[in-house]
């Protein structure tokens, strides 16, 4: 019987025997992640137009909450405290941001994502890489991913707020201030934001651990067994999640921003 004759010298960077169009996809990551960090940071520094109150809407941006200190009447503790230093820019979101942001940063899947197409480790199966070895993630900066699962307790919280702040934008003022039940666009907006972060958050990895990975017969926990049953559905399309959460978040901060500058008019369906 023949043998193939396998080489095990290291491909060089970018050469491989694959003929599809390998490149693709880590360039469309490139890409997508590209535009939400600059978007993003550019929405955090901002400082403004992150809150709509018009027409009785009673909007906030997700980048934004929950808004511990600010202008907006959504501010937990009032407005910019008094010890921030004046030589440092100050915005609301920067105060919590981080937390999602970790969130999203240590995700198995964004991980596989973005060292793929920011670091080229490996720019895809099968196709030389730009270094010889691969270190692992049991050293700084990258052992920093292990603390994906207490982020995701953060993430937990984060889903409890924006849920109130989707049950917010369901009620309307009026002319004498009364509030009554309605529905805008924005709230439409607001409530999807929190069913597709949800999605993404509920089906996350650690959360498939955190609710039964630990027994060794989850089928003796009916409740565990259940709820381990409905993460790992959400999970196995984690990868759809991740990326219409991350559209959609985006898109809710813009929709609140341009309702607030003007640009776009809220419109209320009843």
């Amino acid at each position: 019987m023949p043998y193939a004759n396998v080489s095990s010298k290291q491909r060089l960077f970018g050469e491989t025997m694959r003929r599809d169009a390998w490149w693709v996809q880590p360039l469309f990551v490139f890409l997508g992640l590209s535009c939400f960090l600059v978007y993003s940071t550019w929405a955090a520094f901002q400082g403004t137009h992150y809150w709509l109150d018009q027409n009785g809407a009673d909007y906030l941006s997700p980048f934004y909450s929950p808004e511990l200190f600010g202008r907006s009447p959504h501010a937990v503790f009032g407005p910019k405290p008094g010890w921030w230093p004046s030589w440092l820019l100050f915005s609301p979101a920067l105060l919590v941001l981080w937390a999602p942001a970790g969130f999203r940063l240590t995700c198995y899947y964004y991980r596989g994502a973005y060292y793929k197409a920011f670091w080229a480790d490996p720019p895809a199966c099968a196709v030389g890489e730009p270094r010889k070895g691969y270190p692992g993630e049991n050293s700084f900066p990258l052992i920093v991913q292990n603390i994906h699962r207490y982020f995701l307790y953060l993430a937990l919280l984060f889903i409890l707020v924006l849920a109130h702040d989707a049950w917010k934008a369901m009620w309307f003022s009026d002319a004498s201030g009364s509030k009554h039940f309605g529905v805008g666009v924005g709230t439409i907006v607001l409530t999807l934001n929190v069913v597709l972060l949800g999605g993404y958050t509920f089906g996350c990895h650690s959360m498939r651990h955190l609710i039964g990975g630990f027994l060794d017969e989850i089928s003796k926990v009916p409740v565990c067994a259940k709820g381990y049953s409905c993460a790992s559905c959400l999970n196995r399309r984690h990868m759809l999640w991740a990326w219409m959460s991350l559209f959609w978040v985006g898109f809710t901060d813009l929709y609140v921003r341009l309702c607030s500058m003007g640009i776009w008019h809220d419109w209320k369906i009843f």
